[in-house]
């Protein structure tokens, strides 16, 4: 019998009053899996016995993952049969619906057989999470990035044996993101290492033979995407109603028809385009929206300054929380604000990296912006810095760190269990962070100033495009290229960025979680503020409190 169903099976009473209980037995087991199966994310967790390790993407190996996750729902199924606690029940949900999306990417998509960017994006974040951390004594991290770097070939291998007919878009990032790997481990990986090395010359030479083999594999990695993959990138990134609904219903906890999820989005893309429309007027009646947005946008940084223009304008958002009392900020840590690497630029603006829950004592959190590539056109180059304008930077500080992203996860190692301090969803973190612009706009930062409504309300327009573009490229039949034209149009966005961002929905299919969860967790905090009182910041506090586990379970949390 598969060791996970007897540890569910064991009941209550034969275990110890002062020891684990079945369900902590098996959550430990089911997140040991999951480290073993993916280990560059126990590093990101700050577990770090998983760092010499690399993720094996190979079919075999893929194909034991699936039979892992099917014993590891029955061993699930037979402990919630025998009742569980109100705390482990929630928990038990988590992992259910996190086991069921991967089963659903792994054995129905098949998400390994189509998507280049996995094997591309891998590499560079394996090592890169060794690198800007300073867990432990470079030399031993060192030790790590050698142990992972010898591994890289047969990522690439396990890739040109699994991919068979993956979609262009795909294969296109995939290309720019294997590219971007060439010098990222051509220059910064060898630039940290030589430091690293310090007077170890035997260890500078392991270092620089490793080094050597995964420049020529990632080299011959872009190589074959462009030749080979390219020409054979025929598939279809739609992934149909049925898997669409699934995705939400595993990974979310939403559960709509259809047509009535669509019409959600719909009905909010339509009141943010109107409340568009009408302070785009009050800035300019004369001018167009769209040329009011260009008013906006004409006021950008340079290239260069581009990352140290945000640096300037942080802390604003910050002061504002402080001053308002709108949430309770748990350290005075701050993040460092740097270039997307190059392994990670797959068509976002801006992220934020923060250090896991388990993380003793690498603090360092990285507030990512993209910036220009060298390839693009003066054209391209133009439309991506105009998105960075003060009013639209100002939204994405929010969004990012204050109170957004950034402030929810410095709350990570204060969740209660281990379960909540190592899953999120979208619909509560990246729900959250959106909630937050709007939020924070309605409590007054910006001082009433109309460009900074608009630059909030183009950042919904965003993603209530991105809700509506993602349904129907997986479940209409869009192409990109309509969703593009569809972002221009209704969401004001450059034509450059309106394709970057089509594009994510091809491969990201629910990234409708952002409007959904901002709508959410306004209904909550009414719903909250009417049934037990109390100020903005206690809803705040009492939100962030519970970790990303989906909205329905927080509901539950706030209400027992």
């Amino acid at each position: 019998m598969n060791l996970l169903l007897i540890i569910a099976l064991i009941p209550a009473s034969a275990v110890a009053a002062d020891g684990p209980s079945p369900f902590a037995k098996f959550a430990d087991g089911y997140f040991a899996s999951r480290f073993a199966a993916h280990p560059t994310e126990g590093t990101s967790v700050g577990l770090h016995e998983y760092d010499t390790a690399l993720d094996d993407v190979s079919k075999p190996r893929v194909l034991a993952r699936i039979a892992e996750l099917k014993a590891q729902l029955e061993a699930l199924r037979a402990l919630r049969a025998g009742g569980l606690s109100f705390d482990d029940e929630i928990d038990a949900e988590t992992i259910e619906g996190q086991a069921r999306g991967e089963l659903l990417d792994l054995e129905t998509l098949r998400v390994w057989e189509v998507n280049p960017m996995v094997y591309a994006g891998l590499p560079g974040g394996a090592i890169d999470g060794l690198m800007k951390r300073d867990f432990a004594p470079k030399a031993e991290r060192l030790r790590a990035v050698i142990a992972r770097e010898k591994a890289i070939p047969a990522v690439f291998e396990a890739a040109k044996a699994n991919l068979t007919n993956p979609p262009r878009e795909f294969t296109d990032l995939a290309i720019r993101m294997a590219t971007g790997s060439v010098g990222f481990f051509e220059g910064s990986v060898t630039m940290w290492a030589k430091d690293a090395a310090g007077t170890d010359a035997a260890l500078l030479g392991e270092f620089t033979k490793a080094n050597a083999a995964v420049i020529a594999a990632v080299k011959g990695f872009a190589a074959w995407l462009e030749s080979d993959l390219k020409p054979r990138s025929t598939g279809k990134y739609a992934i149909g109603t049925e898997h669409f609904l699934a995705k939400l219903k595993y990974e979310e906890m939403v559960e709509l028809p259809l047509p009535e999820l669509l019409a959600r989005g719909e009905a909010q893309l339509d009141k943010d385009h109107a409340a568009f429309l009408e302070t785009a007027r009050k800035i300019d009646p004369n001018s167009s929206p769209a040329d009011v947005m260009k008013l906006l946008s004409n006021d950008h940084p340079t290239a260069e300054d581009l990352i140290p223009s945000v640096r300037r304008s942080i802390n604003d958002a910050r002061r504002y929380l402080i001053e308002k009392k709108i949430v309770t900020i748990p350290s005075e840590v701050r993040p460092k604000i740097e270039e997307t690497p190059p392994y990670a630029r797959s068509g976002s603006f801006a992220s934020m990296d923060t250090p896991g829950p388990y993380e003793k004592k690498a603090t360092e959190a990285f507030y990512y912006v993209t910036p220009v590539e060298k390839d693009w056109d003066a054209k391209h180059a133009e439309e991506h810095l105009r998105l960075y304008n003060p009013p639209v930077v100002a939204m994405i500080n929010v969004h990012e760190a204050y109170p957004g992203h950034y402030l929810q996860f410095l709350y990570a190692p204060r969740y209660p269990t281990k379960t909540r301090k190592l899953i999120a969803c979208g619909t509560n973190a990246e729900g959250w962070a959106h909630y937050s612009e709007q939020m924070m706009v309605d409590e007054g930062f910006g001082g009433g100033d109309p460009k900074i409504r608009l630059a909030q309300l183009q950042e919904a327009l965003l993603r209530d495009c991105r809700y509506v573009v993602g349904i129907k490229l997986h479940t209409e039949g869009w192409t990109v290229e309509q969703g593009a034209a569809f972002m221009v149009e209704k969401g004001f966005q450059e034509p450059a960025n309106a394709f970057e961002e089509s594009r994510r929905g091809a491969y990201n299919p629910t990234y409708l979680y952002y409007t959904f969860g901002k709508i959410e967790i306004q209904h909550l905090r009414d719903e909250y503020r009417a049934k037990k009182g109390g100020t903005l910041r206690d809803f705040h506090d009492a939100f962030v409190a519970q970790g990303g586990i989906p909205l329905p379970l927080v509901r539950r949390i706030l209400f027992r």
